[in-house]
């Protein structure tokens, strides 16, 4: 009789051995498992899985599908590697069901016995990793358990998975006695701590009959010998194994069940446990052990596990051996001031004579040496020292920097010496370090170092519970949470900079080491992140870090500088907006001081030459950005000279933006544009709504002339400086600002390539309409009225129809998408202030235009296409006016579904798109749209809308009317872009798609149909006197589908065709023969069988790259054996007739 597991179940079973021929069998099934080479189930066990809670309420469902889940799983007993990609999906499938309220018991115990299947074939340790193991999910998994009946053999999975699951939560690194503070109680209830409710679910567990035995085990493995718990239970729970082990017989089965959870239980804390820790017990286990007599007992499995635990005992009573070639190892093996000399020796390394390299090499090994207790407490000032210092290593090196290997490793120092010294020891270093791992998880470049500073701080929060605010912090600044650093520096940075301790060091660090980093992102989120945080300690900033910032606006070094402006033009405006808040001016905080240095930045950099060159692109940024900061700040420089130097450096900024790189032209000419809007409506009005004489007479006479610029970079400048200008400027000018806006939208021959400056003219349009404002009656040199409104719809909608390209590709897309948003805007506006002055046709052509470029090949524009025609379909405050088919609009286009749509895919763009072929007024140019789609070149965009086009046509194939309407479209489409090759060439290869799938078959049983004969004319002229190779061969594609008509027309389709195959070009007779050969194939009623076979061997023996004379010859017997006229030469003018 020997003990067996069955089930999950331990039983006692007299059953003989399994024969040899059922071994045979099951080796040679594991051996044909072995070839597998991925999981490839995983899409039904997606669906086995996401079917549960419909089937668990039926009993045979439920076996089905359990089963099923079984016979999968088992298939990957020999190589579970396999579902490791797939694992942590299923996983978070059945915790979903499990972690869900309104799942019944049933259904939570299904989901259980999945997730115990996949653990039997992967293995418990791989599986438990995966397992939620956050704070929050101690309470929630311990609460789980007031639900299980430990009797119950039918939920035993339940438990053992649950088990699992709350000895991986263990690991947190928290006292545990932190968490009872949280715990709701009830009038009269016993709290009982979380250690003693867990304690007491292992100790229950342990001596159950069923699986749950080995997962307890697991859980006393983690749970007895954390910290916080071993000084408090160890000693009593051990007592209690040993007393449990000590009183149960081999001789029963209730002591056989008991004797292996003990057993168990003390093989995993003495394998687990640290040998200090064991070593005290390990004689008393040990004699224990040898009063059991386990070798006298028959069962197999307690004799082995006796065996397991006297080897782990032999262990802890060895000596640790220690390895040489190790630093911490070696220390370990030294008398105490020799491996205090080891310390020092490691301390010499960081010096700023020393590389990055000695700095990580000396960080990694002070973590090892502190980790393992030889970094002697006196040592801890020494050490600390160094580790700030090495917590901001950052050396430059050329363009950029060295030391986040080193900031990596300070972090690991300050790890383990949260797990080596007791909080007492690094009581009076809690500050300094505390700050320091804040700094470097909020503020640091590299997101390795700012999760690895997070993760010390997270390890000393919970190990020496001394840092300030700790819990707080954590819960905001996590691993996840500092992954992205503007969120570090702009929102994270604030809500720590609300606990005092940290605020002073984090503006310190920011003014010393961020704002003169040589990234300029780093010192743009410096400066911002300054202007966030001189709200808690405006007093400090005014009095200590502004006169610091002012200095450091005078620095020779270029990034100090930059960042110094950055910094002075955001806590200003930060300043201001504090004082503004009590009604006080900004003077209020700064000095007179301060703000004659303020004054003074410009003129002194232009009197160093400092705007010239690579570095003056920097230096013009940051004095725009400071120009705007203080025109927002208000700052009493009215009437100023200063403001005159203001203006001639954003004049000049936007004037020479062609000098700019190209990399940072955008960002100087917004930061130009913004800095003159705030300029001008702060410091150019004077009395309100009115502007200065002379500036009114200057400013935009000078911007308007410069739009005529033969520099683009120019135009692009001073259109959006235009877009800016506040409105009492622009009164008594907006006709003529808006008439020089729209010439520079206007494409002429010497511009053609300037779509830039088309781009920013139109925004600039749309940016002046909503300043101005809208009033049907008013005056056009004042407001958007019905004088000028269409003259602004004209210029917007012609934009539309930019295809220009160049080296750059369709640079015409960035006018068109410019229109497509001002177009929006400016009906948006409209509907809401003057809705009389959208005229139908003019609603009309917007929202064709913009179903045309919905319907197009680039994903990107054809998405902000489609959100733009359903932002006009759908705003409803109030509706816009005469939508065609609005209500046909709103059905095809519902607003619950279309949200959830991915326009950029063209798998869900183009079925939706197509459905506007069936509206008459979109037909034309969604048709449009989609022949450039359906003859284009990117594989997926030709694949979806091809077969969205088709799906279409299946539909109105044997409608006659609606056919004979679409074919009359797409002839209209056709002859508006006669040799417009953008167009032309992908509508024919659409055309030749469209005829080889009989799309218009109906029309074939008509002589001479209108369709057949007007697309010949058609195709003739595009093709006359082409030498376009790709037009060529897409047009023989479409005249070989054409044979298919009947009548006199396909004799005239086969002479162009016969003309082809005499064409100069040797490739154009080639494919033209291949063509028609394949035609004549395909439609056996064109050539008379007795000459069918001639037919066919001149078409594929003939040479057709041979000379022209002999090729015309067999092209001229192929005419006459198919009765078509043969073609004429026609005879070259005379030079001069």
């Amino acid at each position: 009789m020997v003990l067996m597991e069955a089930h999950g179940g331990m039983v006692l079973s007299d059953e003989p051995a399994a024969s040899t021929a059922e071994e045979e069998v099951e080796d040679d099934a594991l051996s044909s498992g072995a070839a597998l080479e991925a999981f490839s189930e995983s899409a039904e066990t997606r669906a086995l899985l996401s079917s549960l809670p419909g089937v668990h309420g039926e009993r045979a469902a439920r076996e089905v599908a359990e089963e099923r889940f079984r016979v999968i799983m088992d298939k990957y007993q020999e190589q579970p590697h396999l579902l490791d990609p797939h694992l942590e999906w299923m996983m978070n499938s059945l915790l979903d069901l499990v972690q869900d309220e309104k799942s019944l018991p049933a259904l939570v115990h299904l989901a259980f016995k999945f997730l115990y299947i996949i653990t039997k074939v992967r293995g418990y340790k791989v599986f438990l990793r995966l397992f939620p193991h956050e704070v929050a999910d101690v309470q929630p998994v311990l609460d789980m358990f007031t639900g299980q009946n430990p009797k119950d053999h039918e939920t035993w999975e339940t438990r053992y998975m649950l088990l699992l699951w709350l000895s991986v939560t263990c690991l947190i690194p928290f006292d545990f006695s932190r968490l009872d503070g949280n715990l709701p109680t009830q009038p009269g209830e016993t709290r009982i701590p979380i250690m003693d409710r867990i304690l007491q679910i292992a100790e229950s567990y342990l001596v159950v009959s069923d699986k749950a035995r080995d997962a307890a085990a697991v859980l006393v493995s983690k749970f007895i010998i954390r910290p916080d718990v071993k000084q408090r239970k160890m000693a009593s729970f051990l007592d209690w194994s040993l007393c449990t082990l000590a009183h149960s017989s081999f001789q029963t089965i209730e002591g056989v069940i008991a004797m292996d959870g003990m057993l168990q239980a003390l093989a995993q804390i003495f394998k687990h446990g640290k040998r200090e820790d064991c070593l005290p017990y390990a004689n008393t286990v040990l004699q224990c052990l040898d009063g059991c007599r386990l070798p006298e007992s028959n069962q197999t499995l307690l004799r082995k596990l006796g065996v397991k635990l006297v080897q782990r005992l032999g262990l802890t009573f060895l000596k640790p051996k220690v390895a040489t070639w190790r630093i911490g190892r070696m220390a370990g093996r030294l008398p105490r001031e020799l491996a205090d000399d080891v310390v020092g020796s490691v301390l010499d390394c960081f010096s700023f004579q020393e590389t990055d390299k000695a700095w990580h090499g000396g960080c990694l090994a002070l973590a090892e040496l502190g980790r393992r207790g030889l970094l002697l407490p006196s040592r801890l000032s020494e050490v600390v020292t160094v580790i700030l210092k090495a917590l901001t290593y950052d050396e430059k090196r050329g363009a950029c920097s060295v030391g986040a290997n080193v900031r990596d490793a300070a972090c690991y120092v300050c790890w383990a010496f949260a797990r080596a010294y007791e909080p007492q020891e690094l009581t009076p270093f809690v500050t300094a370090i505390s700050s320091a791992l804040v700094i470097a998880a909020i503020f640091d470049r590299n997101v390795n170092c700012r999760r690895a500073a997070s993760a010390a701080f997270q390890e000393n929060v919970g190990r020496q519970g001394t840092f300030p605010h700790g819990i707080d912090i954590l819960t905001t600044a996590d691993y996840f949470a500092v992954g992205n650093i503007s969120n570090c520096f702009l929102v994270i940075s604030v809500f720590i900079a609300g606990f005092q301790e940290y605020t002073k060091p984090m503006i310190d660090h920011l003014v010393s080491m961020k704002i003169n980093h040589w990234d300029g992102a780093i010192r743009e989120l410096s400066a911002k992140a300054l202007h966030n945080l001189t709200p808690q300690v405006p007093e400090y900033i005014a009095t200590h870090v502004f006169p610091t910032l002012l200095l450091m606006t005078l620095s020779p070094d270029l990034h100090t500088r930059h960042g110094a402006i950055l910094s002075c033009a955001e806590v200003t405006y930060a300043l201001y907006k504090l004082a503004s808040q009590s009604n006080r001016p900004v003077t209020y905080y700064l000095d007179e001081k301060a703000v004659q240095s303020l004054k003074e930045i410009h003129q002194q950099l232009c009197d160093r030459h400092l705007y010239r060159g690579l570095g003056g692109e920097l230096m013009r940024q940051a004095v725009c950005v400071l120009i705007e900061n203080l025109s927002l700040s208000r700052m009493p420089f009215k009437g100023d000279t200063v403001i005159d130097g203001w203006q001639w450096l954003i004049n000049d900024t936007l004037r020479s933006l062609h000098l700019v790189s190209s990399h940072s032209r955008q960002q100087i000419k917004e930061a130009a544009v913004s800095a003159l809007a705030a300029l001008c409506s702060e410091y150019y009005m004077e009395e309100p709504g009115e502007a200065g004489f002379t500036i009114e007479r200057e400013l935009i006479p000078e911007y308007l002339a410069e739009l005529q610029c033969p520099e683009e970079m120019t135009r692009c400048g001073f259109s959006s400086a235009l877009g800016a200008l506040p409105g009492f400027l622009l009164r008594g000018h907006l006709q003529q600002v808006l008439a020089g806006l729209r010439t520079v939208t206007c494409t002429s021959p010497k511009d053609v390539s300037f779509a830039e400056a088309r781009r920013d003219s139109l925004k600039a349009i749309s940016r002046i309409c909503q300043t101005v404002g809208v009033k049907a009656e008013g005056p056009p040199d004042e407001v958007m009225c019905k004088e000028n409104i269409s003259e602004v719809y004209t210029a917007l909608l012609d934009c539309m129809n930019d295809y220009t390209t160049d080296s750059r590709g369709d640079v015409g897309a960035w006018v068109r998408e410019a229109a497509m948003t001002s177009l929006m805007d400016l009906t948006l506006l409209l509907a809401q202030t003057e809705p009389v002055l959208i005229e139908a046709h003019i609603c009309e052509r917007v929202m064709c235009c913009v179903a045309q470029q919905a319907s197009e090949k680039i994903d990107r524009f054809r998405a902000h296409a489609a959100r733009v025609f359903l932002t006009l379909l759908h705003f409803d405050s109030p509706p816009i006016p005469h939508v065609p088919h609005r209500r046909e609009l709103e059905s095809l286009f519902p607003r619950s579904d279309v949200a959830s749509v991915n326009w950029n895919a063209p798998s869900q763009a183009f079925p939706l798109i197509t459905q506007l072929l069936g509206l008459p007024t979109y037909r034309y140019h969604v048709l449009l749209g989609l022949a450039v789609s359906v003859g284009g070149l990117t594989e997926s965009t030709v694949r979806h809308s091809t077969q969205s086009l088709f799906e279409y046509m299946k539909g109105i194939q044997k409608d006659a009317q609606a056919l004979v309407s679409f074919s009359g479209t797409l002839l209209k489409v056709f002859e508006d872009n006669l040799l417009n090759d953008r167009v032309s060439v992908s509508l024919l290869k659409m055309l030749d798609q469209l005829l080889a799938n009989g799309c218009f078959d109906i029309f074939t049983a008509e002589e001479n149909h209108p369709f057949c004969v007007k697309l010949l004319t058609l195709c003739k002229e595009e093709i006359r006197k082409s030498k376009d190779i790709q037009k060529l061969r897409s047009s023989i594609a479409v005249l070989c589908g054409m044979v298919q008509f009947s009548g006199d027309v396909r004799k005239k389709v086969l002479l162009q065709l016969f003309l082809l195959l005499g064409h100069p070009f040797p490739v154009i007779r080639k494919t033209t023969a291949s063509q028609v050969y394949e035609m004549v194939l395909t439609y056996s009623d064109l050539v008379d069988a007795d000459v069918l076979d001639e037919v066919m061997s001149v078409l594929s023996d003939t040479a057709w790259d041979a000379e022209l004379p002999v090729v015309r010859g067999q092209r001229n017997h192929l005419c006459d054996l198919l009765g078509v006229p043969r073609p004429q030469l026609v005879p070259k003018p005379a030079p001069g007739s």
